[in-house]
């Protein structure tokens, strides 16, 4: 799916909200509303008012990583992107360039040699057998492509350190072109967040929980509003293709099974935080919608064929015209609701990517 419309460059949210102006207790976060092709405009603080006793909100608590991390091949410097801890304890990774404006660029297809750029590229980051040298005396070793679609992303293995203890001491959040200036970690973390025991996470921040917080989540719980915790730890996006998602770690747990069981019988709606939400959730339903405890991996893509067997809505921050996961908006909504809403968002000034402006897309 790609949306037949432009977002102008200055509807990026360069920073933090709370750097903006209100903090994310007030009304600093704007909220569209799609119940079919209607539209509504609120602001985030309005959410209790519009959801109702009874209601479940699947939230996912994955922490996110300082996953950016300076290195060396050879003479030339790099980024390192660390995505996904694999089972054997290699991780997946994204070799890029820094760009001189505090971000980076990927790759072209020269500089896996150390070239000058050439231009173009897909990030590639091969050759099999690149060593990368990062602080603290630790090494990285390519060994092979994390798919057979391309390059970007490659299995590694580290040596002389702990990629937890690397990520901790001289890791910083992974950001993007369109954000003004670096930010702490804690910019990059939601109210839900909780760190893992082995040290993985996120390397990208499940974004449409940002506005939530401690006082917000009484409120709701005060009106009825139920919460049901997973975990999917997000992997490195791909900000040039708009590639599918890559298999990604996961966890429902039983008493959340139950919540989500429990609520599908009654007359509650089942309502995803966030794309990763539903990715998790639907990966442990079964054909019947019945959600059972799971964890692992899933490679689930959820398409507007496939469509949705758990959830009923999604609140979701507000994704590129050609980003892959419109798709999944579009199982959820219908393509009508999405192209409606899209369209307010633009022409009501709405702020986009994870410091931006939310969509809540209801039945």
């Amino acid at each position: 799916m790609t949306l037949a419309l432009r977002v102008p460059e200055e509807l990026s949210a360069r920073v933090p909200v709370e750097q903006r102006g209100p903090g994310r207790d007030r009304d600093g976060v704007r909220l569209l509303v799609s119940r079919g092709t209607e539209v509504s405009h609120h602001g985030f603080r309005e959410l209790p008012g519009l959801l109702r006793a009874g209601d479940l909100l699947i939230v996912n608590t994955s922490a996110t990583l300082a996953a950016a991390v300076d290195g060396r091949v050879g003479h030339a410097r790099v980024v390192v992107h660390f995505s996904t801890r694999g089972d054997d304890g290699r991780w997946a990774v994204e070799l890029r360039d820094p760009d001189g404006r505090g971000t980076t660029r990927a790759r072209a297809e020269g500089e896996r040699e150390g070239l000058p750029s050439k231009g173009g590229g897909r990030g590639a980051g091969g050759p099999r057998g690149t060593e990368v040298r990062l602080p603290g005396g630790a090494r990285l070793v390519l060994e092979e492509p994390l798919s057979p679609r391309g390059e970007r992303l490659w299995w590694a293995r580290m040596s002389g350190a702990e990629v937890p203890v690397v990520l901790r001491e001289h890791g910083r959040p992974i950001r993007y072109s369109y954000t003004e200036r670096d930010q702490p970690l804690s910019a990059y973390q939601t109210v839900f967040a909780l760190p893992s025991a082995d040290g993985t996470g996120s390397a990208e921040m499940p974004s449409a929980a940002r506005p939530f917080t401690a006082r917000l989540v009484a409120e709701l719980v005060s009106r009825g509003v139920q919460f049901a915790p997973v975990t999917l730890h997000t992997g490195v996006a791909s900000a040039q293709a708009h590639e599918p998602p890559y298999p990604e770690r996961f966890r429902v747990p039983e008493a959340s099974a139950r919540l989500i069981n429990a609520a599908r019988a009654g007359d509650g709606r089942v309502l995803a935080v966030g794309t990763t939400a539903v990715r998790a959730v639907e990966s442990a339903a079964g054909a019947d919608g019945t959600v059972r405890a799971r964890a692992g991996w899933t490679d689930l893509v959820v398409t507007p064929e496939r469509g949705v067997r758990v959830v009923d809505g999604l609140l979701t921050g507000l994704h590129e015209p050609e980003a892959s996961h419109l798709l999944m908006l579009e199982a959820v909504a219908g393509r009508a609701a999405i192209d409606r809403g899209y369209e307010a968002a633009v022409r009501g000034r709405y702020l986009w990517h994870e410091f931006g402006d939310v969509h809540l897309l209801l039945p």
